[in-house]
């Protein structure tokens, strides 16, 4: 299939790096950027050609743009005529609908979204982690979409769209979250003298360790620590000297971490003591926090 990109960032272009790989034909590329149309002919080498010549070659139209320009650009192409009937229109946003870039229902056109559930620091490692980075389908042509995924080398999941932006908080979670837990961490860790480099340099290895535990027993079973144990006393002594600031933060994600401690213990044929349950709860509650 021919396919085009508008937006040559980072997953735009490694995109379409993969795609001609996967044997798709790359008809155009278009981007307000010059910047980043030459960073994306360092990859690809590419002659330039006008967005109105090629646009109606392309079955696969891809809006790599900015979450916040997906729109924009979709209603820029249909003021313009810029389609073909029968054209696809896609793009990789996690918390937007493929219906965002329907701005007109007479368009000929299908709307697709694909999203690939990766952080990609650069194009380099883009086009290396997507072979094998699950990708979130929603739209008028799914069956489409997974074959271009699985073309990708991508694991494709069809989504409900009216859940998608749940899949996306799922994802923030586990993604940007964990560089603000690690956050947390190191300020912990300099509360006793430990300076940044140093405090990030000694956790790195314990939370790979971590992500190499769930991979290999998954939930709950990963679990480990004073919660895991049901040891009341060494969480007292946490929060006996957590900074004010964090001191909420800590306690809420002690509450949700204690169930899954509870899923562990049930799972090997255990189980929190009562005393030790109910004091748990007690500590980690926003009321023992307002005693205090």
């Amino acid at each position: 299939m021919r396919f085009g990109i508008i937006g040559a960032g980072i997953v735009g272009t490694a995109i379409a790096i993969r795609l001609e790989q996967a044997g798709y034909r790359l008809v155009g590329v278009h981007t307000r950027s010059e910047k980043s149309y030459q960073r994306f002919c360092h990859h690809l080498h590419w002659e330039k050609r006008p967005l109105q010549e090629w646009i109606v070659e392309a079955d696969l139209l891809f809006l790599t743009t900015q979450d916040g320009m997906i729109r924009v650009a979709a209603e820029e192409l249909a003021q313009r005529n810029l389609y073909k009937e029968g054209q696809i229109w896609i793009h990789c946003s996690g918390s937007a609908s493929s219906r965002v870039m329907e701005v007109n229902k007479n368009l000929p056109i299908s709307y697709l979204s694909l999203h690939p559930l990766q952080a990609f620091a650069g194009i380099e490692q883009a086009v290396d982690l997507i072979p094998g980075t699950h990708f979130g389908i929603e739209g008028d042509k799914e069956d489409i979409g997974v074959e271009i995924v699985t073309h990708l080398g991508g694991i494709p999941h069809r989504l409900d769209p009216q859940q998608k932006p749940l899949y996306h908080a799922g994802a923030v979670v586990a993604s940007n979250y964990l560089v603000t837990l690690a956050g947390l961490a190191v300020r912990l860790f300099e509360k006793v003298g430990i300076e940044e480099k140093e405090a990030l340099a000694s956790l790195l290895p314990l939370m790979k360790g971590a992500i190499q535990n769930l991979e290999k027993v998954g939930l709950p079973q990963a679990l480990t620590g004073p919660i895991a144990r049901g040891d009341a006393d060494v969480i007292r002594g946490h929060l006996e000297q957590m900074p004010a600031d964090i001191d909420s933060v800590y306690r809420a994600l002690g509450l949700y971490t204690l169930e899954i401690g509870r899923r562990k213990m049930e799972m090997t044929g255990g189980a929190y003591t009562k005393e030790s349950w109910e004091e748990m709860n007690r500590l980690f509650s926003e009321q023992d926090r307002l005693q205090r």
